[in-house]
């Protein structure tokens, strides 16, 4: 809260002054008044001046209490923003991963309805001096008009001290446990909005309803227990002030009966009395500066997180956008989830990343572009470290399509333009048109106008626009995470060619789960536990059982019917010894992006493979065995020879290959037989060539 008080202070010096003034006329007044009551009831002529400053004091009173009121209200409605404000941006710096420590009800309740509370602390902190100095001021004054009514009220001072020690160490707990029990019920609400169409079709509106009201009882037990706290002391406060003032009241009269004390001392005593053990006002001070300080620390914990950080250097003009990983390693809770992997993409090639669920495929896409820092290790796009990039440089070099992508802006056109820079109208329909979006963006009401919460989207149109998007803003490296997954075989295969033909050149790694989606790449890498059990074409791959067991059906008694090695619990659960795989060894192929290709997990020695750029021929060269803790190193073949030539060409001429995997990936086709149907996955080492032959190639 200090910046927000940096910010404010002038208006926080304006409060501070203000109270202070109307803590002092407070003050005064009890004494002006006892003077003018005397002169009174003496009857004598100069009583008139006294009368017209009390007046005045009133009136001062009154008018630097309003604007006190003023100055407190924008205040806190200036620090709250400022607070919602750089924590919002603070926590959408710091990246996803540092973004999901904290669930987006609980950040919702901590920017809404805790911002507001923490708003409020500056000005009562600056507030807070007026309600100290009017009590210590009183009890001044009442030592100054009658040691002896001092005295009596000095005796009552601990007890009123220990009644504040105590409410503010117990209101403190309770407003905590609230305000955490306030945030958890956030969360579970936002959860059961967001599934909202799943609670409906399993007809569990009761339960959810339960579910996220189940904290709701602690949730009222804070609440009583802190308004219980608030309650007693100032019950307590109240029956111990009057029995204090009425002390002071006692021992004046007596001291007035023996003439010590004149009709307006006594007046003056009994007012400073009450003012100096004014436990209400404190009490409300302490109580506002309780609940402020609180709410203050859960809104600081966004600002912990620590922000991702950026340099100033800028790509070299013109980089192919080779992309290289060096012993990246990436942790949950002390497992990791990639471990220790090298790798070499070349610029301008497609790179298929396959794997298991769990296998780090997602983690790999984050860490590419920097969506995600690696706890060790380095990765670098065109020679240099991510991370020493400026923001605006990365962000337009780098682009991704997500699976479930989030559209922002008011229209279709701005959600397609949206990014750190918005590219003209023609250059977003054509975007759309090369991801097939602008068909039936056309269609809505409004065309490109259409807000977005007048545009039905299904899934796949909703895909479609994400992935316009990304082509919009297509950089060196475009980085594909499932982005395709909601499009049907036939427009995911006109999008590739689109991708290759309509947007600008690049490197493309595309997470992929279909087998189609890894027979049209230039080259595969293929993930286990984090680490890279192989980098080669799909053609070359697809010959291992193991490979093939990746894309096989995982229903259980699948295997049965299949062979050990088409379920997914034929792949070995950590890297084999690699075999020497060698397509037949011919001159390598030419090519602007082709170049060697490395890959490793977890301390193996690199790998290479040529791998060719977009419009040359597939790379070719022989392939020497690893050792047995790296990847294996696979080579090429050529179009004639390469079962995942097909495919590519025919995504070249935008004609769809034949072939039932090679439309819909590893759920289509027979359950049994030869050909590259369900029964190819059947296949081991010894199986003929026709069941070893990837999905959609030539037989």
């Amino acid at each position: 809260m200090a910046g927000a008080a940096r910010r404010d202070r002038g208006r926080l010096l304006l409060i501070l002054l203000a109270t202070t003034v109307s803590a002092a006329a407070a003050v005064t007044l009890p004494a002006v008044l006892g003077h003018t009551l005397d002169l009174l009831l003496a009857r004598e002529s100069g009583a008139r001046p006294w009368v017209l400053l009390c007046a005045a004091l009133l009136v001062a009173e009154v008018l630097l209490d309003a604007l006190v009121a003023h100055a407190t209200g924008l205040t806190g409605a200036r620090a709250t923003a400022w607070l919602r404000d750089r924590a919002t941006a603070h926590l959408l710096s710091a990246g996803p991963r540092g973004a999901a420590r904290f669930t987006p009800g609980d950040v919702v309740t901590r920017l809404t309805g805790h911002a507001a509370q923490a708003g409020t602390v500056p000005a009562t902190v600056a507030g807070a001096a007026a309600a100290l100095l009017t009590p210590v001021g009183a009890l001044v004054a009442l030592v100054l008009v009658d040691a002896w009514t001092a005295a009596v009220f000095l005796a009552g001072v601990p007890v009123l001290v220990l009644l504040l020690r105590v409410f503010v160490r117990s209101s403190t707990d309770s407003v905590t446990r609230y305000q955490s029990v306030q945030g958890e019920i956030a969360t579970r609400l936002v959860e059961a909005l967001g599934g909202a169409r799943t609670v409906a079709a399993a007809g569990t509106a009761r339960r959810e309803r339960d579910r996220v009201l189940a904290p709701l009882p602690e949730l009222a037990a804070q609440g009583r227990r802190m308004w219980q706290v608030y309650g007693r002391a100032v019950t307590q406060g109240g029956v111990l002030v009057p029995l204090l003032t009425t002390a002071v009241v006692a021992v004046g009269g007596v001291r007035l009966a023996s003439g010590a004390l004149s009709v307006g001392d006594l007046l003056a005593a009994a007012r400073y009395a009450a003012l100096a053990a004014g436990i209400g006002a404190v009490t409300g001070q302490l109580n506002a500066l309780v609940r402020g300080r609180a709410a203050a620390r859960r809104t600081a914990e966004l600002l912990a997180v620590a922000a991702v950080r950026h340099g100033h250097r800028t790509l070299p003009p013109g980089g192919p956008g080779r992309l290289d990983l060096r012993q990246v390693t990436v942790e949950r809770d002390g497992v990791p989830v990639l471990d220790g992997v090298d790798l070499t993409v070349p610029g301008g090639v497609t790179a298929a990343v396959v794997g298991r669920s769990g296998a780090g495929k997602s983690v790999l896409a984050a860490v590419a572009g920097r969506l995600e820092d690696p706890d060790r290790g380095t990765v670098l796009l065109d020679g240099v470290d991510l991370t020493e990039l400026d923001r605006s440089e990365l962000r337009r070099e780098v682009g991704y399509a997500f699976e479930r992508p989030a559209l922002f802006g008011g229209t279709v056109a701005e959600a397609v333009a949206y990014g750190v820079t918005e590219p003209p109208g023609p250059a977003v329909r054509a975007a759309a048109r090369a991801a097939h979006a602008d068909s039936f963006v056309r269609l809505l009401p409004a065309g490109w106008a259409t807000p977005l919460a007048d545009a039905p989207l299904s899934g796949g149109e909703l895909q479609r626009l994400g992935l316009a998007r990304a082509f919009a803003h297509a950089g060196r490296l475009l980085v594909m995470d499932d982005a395709t997954s909601s499009l049907d075989s036939v427009t995911e295969l006109e999008v590739t060619r689109a991708l290759a033909q309509e947007v600008r050149a690049g490197t493309r790694l595309v997470i992929a789960h279909r087998v189609s989606s890894a027979a049209r790449a230039d080259l595969v890498i293929w993930l286990e536990n984090g680490r890279i059990r192989a980098v080669g074409p799909h053609g070359t791959l697809w010959r291992r059982p193991e490979y093939r067991a990746v894309f096989a059906d995982p229903a259980p008694g699948a295997a049965a019917g299949r062979g050990a090695a088409a379920g997914p619990a034929a792949a070995p659960e950590s890297p084999s010894p690699p075999e020497t795989l060698r397509a037949p060894d011919r001159a390598a192929a030419s090519g602007p992006a082709s170049g060697p290709v490395s890959g490793s997990g977890g301390g193996g020695a690199p790998d290479s493979v040529t791998a060719r750029g977009p419009g040359s021929g597939p790379g070719r060269g022989g392939g020497a065995a690893d050792s047995a803790t790296g990847p294996e190193r696979l080579s090429g073949s050529d179009p004639a020879a390469d079962p995942a030539a097909a495919p590519r060409r025919a995504a070249a001429s935008g004609s769809v290959p034949h072939g039932p995997s090679a439309a819909s990936g590893p759920r289509s086709g027979p359950r049994s037989g030869p050909g590259p149907g369900r029964g190819s996955l059947s296949g081991s080492a010894g199986t003929p060539a026709s069941a070893a032959r990837p999905p959609g190639s030539a037989p």
